[in-house]
């Protein structure tokens, strides 16, 4: 009771006004008008990579080590596979936007293959297997939130050794690609085009010359794109292709339309004849969405395909049932029929939908006869973005079958294929035929569905260890109940026709929207992930098969659901605020898994409040009692969570008529400087500011650019009235960089990070410790700013050109905590970047501060002699001024060299690692110098090799000298720390999570001889 006590005391000093008589402040409108957001062009795109390229070159912090962290076991969205016909045991898989990975034994490991390229987002993949080539179409087909453009074609010719770019870059995403079955030079591509804008380059392509030109053959119109395509096998003249209409826009999306339809090739694919439509069979209206495409190997006349169809289900007839009220009854109920409803039927209702104790049948009826609410507020209080999506009144997925080559059409499916794709069919959109069955086929949704009766009745496959939301398929054409599945959870395999599946998820590909970190010793991150809930784990996690013998994964899964953002309670680690989409959050005990949703009080008729898909949360560092919490409006909590009140008007340029969530809050943040300075960011374009713990807000973004998304409000850690904000056009697919900073709490702004490529910025974030510093995630990487903005190097070379949604600074341990968005997390220490001033960069050489380490009596020993021997690294942080060949000496006090170390060191920071070991040639001289300089009582030193023919380090203090190629000299200091002496009551058991090695040198210790 205390801590609330002073939380309110302090509130009271900061929050001078009374909030009852307060109204939110009306702000100016700017009277410029901006620019119209527009789709960036294929010429600036490929410039900015070029741009990206030219910051890694120049940059002065890109050695910094990055380690990627996993997680692995939920990996990431899976696209399309492709597996050797010859050898299963050999595929590769394309994610979403982890890039392409190949294994060569059944998944229980992979190699990336497509990381150093344009972008690493793939739509499609082809394989050629007998040339050993390899075609991806970038740019994901499955119209999602996160579903990145591709910049085109790319082929290798070597596996994946190199690559080449072959055009197509303004098609952003690619549905589907064919190769001629005998011609390697001849391909086909289905491309969906843009995103969320019009454009031409959409539709199918031909190549005959192996990509190096490309001909359209199909197009429909700017909005109309192809999404699939397929073969005849037989007769490589006849191909079959699906178009697709649908224009999304930020907060609505048209699934369908009168061009969605399939057509047909008889000339290679050079003229095409729509075969849907009319007397067909198939339908072709304006509820006509997206269509996959599949043909029967063995006979090619038999085609299946499955339509999204987004026409209305026929309403059922059904009794009123007076005793009984509906939503669709409530949706239409006049005012005196609502008084005339019986209160025991009301209050039926009210119960089913858990409405608050303080509403009841009779307080409703009070309320519509005055007419202070109607009717249909009643619906309207518990209607939510989340339930309408998954609520299906549309037909959905549906199944069709030709045996005539396309000139009719049947459906197959016997009864409404429920629950495998709801509302949002834009998302799947494939069907798999057993090679040597035609009656055997595989459709998926959010289920993976199985027929055996030609598509008549189905049967669930997705039994236990298999994710949802499914997107690819290969099924063994020499057993067809031999399967590897690619869904939103990774890869799945089967050998019993989905009876039983294992996972192939070893490659790190999952999916942050964003992540935070607690105080334990060593730290958690924990994490937000597309589908696969939130997560935590610890942050010196290493990629081992070893947790198998344990049966403990170390990453624990706190939610389910698509994981949103996460805030954690410093004061025990242990309670942590997150939740999943559209705001459904909660307060989680980790330890007892004590639940508490966070619910914010609405009144029924007041208007909806609007969530973001991720919606906003913050615990204030001033006092982790308050939690801060926004819709369109802002909200707040005096009691961790237990009751919230709203405090804000909307903070949004209001309701726009959709079917997607928006007109919503996207960020929030407080000033570490001050409790209660406090800023929002929305999706259509506004910041606005508070400066009294959320009761007054000011529009501070009238002189930013206008209707972009605001990704990030990050506020000063050093300087009261500074902020950073990133805005973001992705949704119009517009990839301008955009970051501006104001240091007079936003009432003028200027921009940075102009040399940024044109990268969509998705997170800014300010160095806790170096005022100068900023950090920056875009679309497709890291970068660092050594001076306030004025201009980025990127960082993190060691990652690939994946998104980067997130971007943590430990305050504590000096990482910087990277959450991207398909390639799960990186973690590297930028303590030396923190320490970067004006003075030390103009200096030839600098040597940081050098950590003592330990020795080990067990260097270089290796536990039997088929193991390779152990590497050990210990680092050596330095910053040249001219690149060049360094020279580093590790010397005795007295002079005496024991290793000489070279390093190819480029301007700016550089690692050098050092294994512990002396030179053979410094050996004996480095034994009489340790039995000089023993002490009486010590015995006489004797170095021998380890087992690893190694000789190590004994402790000491020791200097290691650097010398650049000019002959500037600096040297610093060391300590080889002799280890701590442990009583033998003190060992009494190995660390639970002991490797095999670790648990020999315990049994040692305790001087316990293995038994022969």
């Amino acid at each position: 009771m205390r801590q609330l006590t002073l939380a309110v005391a302090a509130l009271a000093l900061v929050f001078i006004v009374s909030p009852a008589v307060v109204a939110q402040k009306k702000v100016k409108k700017s009277t410029t008008t901006p620019a119209p957001i527009s789709a960036t062009g294929t010429p600036e795109r490929m410039a900015g990579v070029q741009q990206r390229q030219r910051l890694a070159d120049a940059s002065l912090v890109k050695n910094i080590p990055f380690r990627s962290v996993g997680p692995t076991v939920m990996s990431g969205r899976v696209v399309d596979v492709d597996v050797n016909p010859d050898n299963p045991m050999q595929f590769y898989v394309a994610y979403a936007s982890g890039g392409l990975w190949r294994t060569d034994n059944n998944g229980i490991s992979f190699t990336p293959l497509f990381d150093n390229e344009a972008v690493m987002t793939i739509g499609a993949i082809a394989v050629d297997w007998k040339n050993n080539t390899i075609w991806v179409g970038t740019g994901e087909s499955n119209a999602s939130r996160s579903s990145y453009s591709g910049v085109g074609i790319y082929k290798s010719a070597d596996g994946g050794k190199s690559w080449q770019h072959l055009g197509l870059a303004d098609s952003h995403h690619i549905g589907r690609i064919v190769l001629h079955p005998s011609n390697a030079n001849t391909a086909w591509v289905a491309a969906v085009g843009h995103l969320y804008t019009p454009n031409s380059e959409r539709g199918i392509y031909k190549t005959t010359d192996g990509g190096k030109t490309w001909a359209k053959t199909l197009y429909i119109d700017d909005k109309t794109g192809a999404i699939d395509v397929d073969i005849d096998p037989v007769n490589p003249q006849v191909l079959y292709a699906s178009l697709w209409h649908k224009e999304r826009r930020a907060w609505n999306f048209v699934e369908g339309g009168k061009t969605s339809g399939i057509y047909k090739s008889t000339d290679g694919g050079t003229t095409w004849k729509l075969i849907t439509g009319g007397s067909s069979g198939f339908p072709q209206d304006e509820n006509s969405g997206r269509i996959g495409l599949s043909i029967f190997p063995k006979s090619p006349n038999t085609i299946y395909a499955i339509l999204d169809n987004q026409t209305p289900r026929p309403k059922k007839e059904q009794k009123n049932d007076p005793r009984k009220l509906t939503k669709d009854q409530l949706r239409v109920m006049s005012k005196e029929d609502f008084l005339k409803a019986e209160d025991a039927v009301l209050t039926e209702y009210l119960d089913e939908q858990n409405f608050p104790e303080k509403y009841t049948a009779k307080s409703l009826k009070e309320l519509v006869q005055v007419d202070k609410i109607k009717p249909v507020a009643v619906l309207e209080y518990t209607d939510d973005a989340n339930s309408r999506i998954i609520n299906t009144d549309v037909i959905g997925a549906e199944v069709y079958r030709s045996d005539d080559a396309g000139q009719s059409w049947r459906k197959v499916n016997a009864d409404y294929l429920d629950g495998l794709y709801n509302t949002y069919g834009y998302y799947f959109g494939n069907v798999w035929i057993a090679p040597d069955n035609a009656d055997k086929i595989v459709i998926a949704g959010v289920p993976v569905i199985r027929s055996e009766d030609g598509g008549k009745t189905y049967k669930g496959m997705d039994n236990g260890n298999v994710h949802a939301d499914h997107h690819a398929l290969w099924i063994n054409p020499k057993n067809n109940n031999h399967m590897i599945l690619g869904n939103d959870g990774g890869v799945n395999i089967t050998y019993d026709n989905g009876k039983t599946w294992f996972k192939a998820n070893t490659p790190a590909v999952a999916q942050y929207y964003a992540i935070t970190v607690d105080m334990a010793k060593p730290y958690n991150v924990y994490g937000g992930l597309q589908d696969n809930g939130v997560w935590f784990g610890p942050s010196n996690y290493k990629a081992t098969y070893d947790w198998f013998d344990g049966g403990q994964y170390p990453y624990k899964r706190l939610l389910g659901g698509d994981g949103m953002q996460v805030q954690v309670d410093w004061r025990d680690n242990n309670t942590v605020y997150t939740g999943f989409q559209f705001g459904n959050y909660f307060r989680i005990n980790k330890q007892t898994g004590e639940m508490k949703r966070l619910t914010v009080p609405q009144e029924v008729g007041e208007a909806k409040l609007r969530w973001n898909w991720q919606a906003p949360i913050l615990l204030s560092r001033h006092n982790q009692d308050v939690v801060y919490f926004g819709s369109n409006r802002f909200h707040r909590s005096m009691n961790r969570g237990d009751e919230f009140k709203t405090l804000s008007g909307d903070l949004t340029k209001g309701l726009k008529t959709g079917d997607v969530s928006f007109g919503t809050l996207t960020t929030i943040d407080e000033s570490p400087l001050k409790f209660g300075l406090l800023y929002t960011g929305s999706d259509d374009g506004l910041v606005h500011v508070s400066k009294d713990g959320g009761y007054t807000w000011t529009r501070i973004s009238d002189k930013l650019p206008q209707d972009l998304w605001v990704s990030r409000v990050t506020a000063s850690a050093h300087d009261e009235g500074t902020v950073y904000v990133s805005l973001n056009g992705y949704r119009d697919d517009h990839f301008n960089a955009y970051v501006f900073r104001s240091t007079d709490y936003g009432q003028t702004w200027q921009p940075i990070g102009t040399d940024l490529p044109m990268e969509p910025v998705n997170v800014v974030k300010e160095d806790p410790k170096n005022a100068n510093i900023l950090y920056v995630g875009t679309d497709h990487g890291v970068y660092a700013s050594l001076n306030k903005g004025q201009s980025f190097m990127h960082l993190a070379s060691g990652m690939p050109a994946v998104a980067v949604h997130d971007l943590v600074v430990h305050p504590r341990d000096n990482d910087l905590i990277v959450g991207t968005h398909g390639r799960s997390l990186y973690i590297g220490s930028v303590e030396q970047l923190q320490q970067i001033t004006d003075t030390l960069t103009n200096k030839p050489i600098h040597i940081f501060a050098l950590k003592p380490a330990t020795y080990s009596p067990n260097w270089g020993r290796m536990y039997n002699k088929y193991e390779e021997a152990p590497e050990y690294k210990f680092e050596l942080p330095f910053y040249v001024k001219t690149a060049g060949k360094t020279t580093v000496r590790l010397t005795t006090d007295k002079g005496l060299t024991l290793k000489t170390l070279t390093d190819d060191s480029e301007a700016g920071l550089n690692y050098l690692t050092y294994d512990y070991s002396v030179d053979a040639s410094a050996a004996d001289a480095y034994q009489k110098y340790l039995n000089d300089t023993r002490k009486k009582d010590e015995k006489e030193v004797e170095l021998k090799p380890a087992d690893d023919k190694k000789v190590y380090l004994r402790p000491g203090k020791y200097k290691f000298v650097f010398e650049t190629p000019s002959g500037t000299k600096a040297e610093k200091v060391w300590e080889l720390k002799a280890p701590e002496r442990r009583s033998r009551r003190a060992i009494t058991s190995p660390n639970a999570y002991a490797s095999p090695g670790e648990f020999e040198e315990w049994m040692e210790e305790l001087g316990v001889e293995e038994t022969k």
